[in-house]
């Protein structure tokens, strides 16, 4: 295993960023247990899981002794942020991240993929720009918040301790991923 100094790992970006890619590839390069909390959050038949439940199975998980987080809901933050000790934020550009998300939402819907054992991606949901089932919607919708919020989030004196990394497009990771491989 490569030397690597962060042990409890957070994985930010909007929706399609890559998050959990990254965060696959990572855990099996560090050998860190893989919590995506989408996983988490998404019951069968995208019904969301109740917040008291969520909770418990993110607490759960971030006592592992090495983790890496995929994603970061505002109603676990606190929790994982004040155990994470290193950050990942994935600022790709907008144009990027819809591509990304247009051919993913395609090829799950095309070759109905399951999507964590228990769903399939609904087409017609996601080209509802107005529908808040919509994944266009959401991204569009959080986007340049999640741009001025994780700087603002990340300064907190309760987040001091996370060191972060930025990289604003996919090259730049591959690059640093690079470094790490074995």
């Amino acid at each position: 295993m490569p030397s690597f100094p962060y042990s409890h790992i957070i994985v930010l970006g909007t929706t399609s960023s890559g998050k959990s890619t990254l965060s696959k590839r990572l855990a099996n390069i560090l050998d860190l247990e893989l919590i995506e909390l989408d996983i988490l959050h998404y019951e069968p038949n995208w019904k969301v899981a109740p917040d008291d439940f969520f909770l418990t199975q993110v607490e759960t998980a971030i006592n592992a002794k090495r983790w890496i987080v995929a994603g970061s809901y505002h109603i676990a933050r606190d929790l994982i942020w004040s155990k994470a000790d290193f950050a990942i934020w994935l600022d790709y550009p907008l144009w990027w991240i819809l591509w990304q998300l247009t051919s993913r939402t395609f090829r799950r819907w095309r070759t109905q993929e399951l999507i964590w054992g228990t769903n399939r991606e609904h087409l017609w949901a996601h080209f509802k720009l107005w529908s808040t089932d919509s994944l266009f919607h959401w991204l569009l919708r959080t986007y340049w918040k999640r741009k001025r919020e994780y700087p603002i989030l990340l300064a907190l004196p309760q987040y001091k301790h996370i060191n972060v990394v930025r990289f604003k497009h996919p090259k730049e990771t591959d690059k640093w991923l690079q470094t790490l491989s074995i």
